[in-house]
């Protein structure tokens, strides 16, 4: 009788701290973790003589500050120019229909303080992945720390043939090779939502 009061009391503990780690465990995990699927994404270029632009609002980002990751990406089937003929031939340059998602991962290799307020200068470093194509990067932006969240902006360019993408065109005017990126998105604390 005793033998059995004694495994019941320890089995009791033991459930009671597994119960506790478990209940605490996600707290720690996502206490430096800001993410969002609503951020903003630009690309503009250019032909000979026009120019134009192509946005989303469906930009997602997730900085886990835990593990120095930094990961975004964007379903480019969400990208309008404002033409409907021209958001057409994009997908089909880009492989839309192969390859849906545009994709950055890697990590903050600057310095950062995530306590301060002002919009500090970062530098992330890690692969991005366009038509099934991985370039490694570096791509200098800004955070700034807000509240319960983080403004991310950063702009960079891309050269499209990176990524075995053959520059659209008509006879002799051709899309050109660089584009102009530009991302804007508030990263909410996963534990405050």
């Amino acid at each position: 009788m005793i033998f059995f009061n004694r495994t019941l009391l320890n089995i009791t503990f033991l459930l009671f701290f597994i119960h506790i780690i478990i209940l605490s465990w996600p707290c720690s995990l996502s206490a430096q973790q800001y993410q969002s699927d609503d951020g903003y994404a630009e690309f503009q270029s250019e032909v000979p003589l026009h120019s134009f632009t192509g946005k989303s609002n469906y930009l997602t980002g997730l900085i886990d500050f835990d593990q120095n990751l930094v990961d975004f990406y964007l379903d480019l089937s969400t990208l309008k120019t404002g033409n409907s003929r021209r958001d057409r031939d994009m997908l089909s340059v880009l492989n839309v229909d192969k390859f849906p998602f545009a994709e950055f991962t890697g990590s903050i290799i600057s310095e950062f303080d995530l306590q301060s307020e002002d919009k500090q200068p970062v530098t992330v470093e890690g692969d991005f992945t366009l038509n099934g194509i991985t370039v490694q990067r570096s791509i200098d932006g800004t955070i700034e720390v807000r509240d319960e969240s983080l403004l991310v902006e950063a702009s960079w360019v891309l050269d499209i043939t990176d990524h075995q993408i053959e520059p659209p065109g008509i006879l002799f005017y051709r899309v050109r090779d660089e584009m102009d990126i530009s991302i804007e998105i508030e990263l909410i604390n996963e534990q405050n939502e």
